[in-house]
């Protein structure tokens, strides 16, 4: 699903399950996956920095993406999993903001592994 709330998510994942079943598949072997835009920030205002920087805003992104302080992102990413979702696409806008990827790579995937 490509940048879905996880509401949304949850009803197209229930919409691919079902006709999967009617074809005759078990939804269990096909791979539900998300692609999301990623702003996280230690505090609100690098959260709000980093929005900015991508020409988004924090509250759309909190709403549409993964976006807040690491320990947000990681309660978001659960709630994308308990839709059933295996995997995710995290879109990452700034690229020259190393220091974002090290974020993400040290508090929030560090807690999914």
């Amino acid at each position: 699903m490509p940048f879905a709330s996880v509401e949304d998510t949850a009803r197209q994942f229930g919409r691919v399950r079902d006709a999967a079943e009617k074809a005759g598949r078990d939804p269990g072997d096909l791979v539900y996956s998300n692609a999301l835009v990623v702003c996280v920030g230690k505090d609100d205002q690098e959260v709000a920095r980093r929005a900015a920087a991508i020409g988004r805003e924090a509250g759309e992104l909190r709403e549409n993406g993964l976006a807040g302080s690491p320990a947000e992102v990681v309660d978001k990413i659960g709630r994308y999993a308990e839709t059933g979702s295996t995997r995710l696409y995290l879109q990452v806008l700034d690229l020259h903001d190393l220091d974002h990827l090290e974020l993400i790579s040290a508090e929030v995937q560090s807690q999914l592994s």
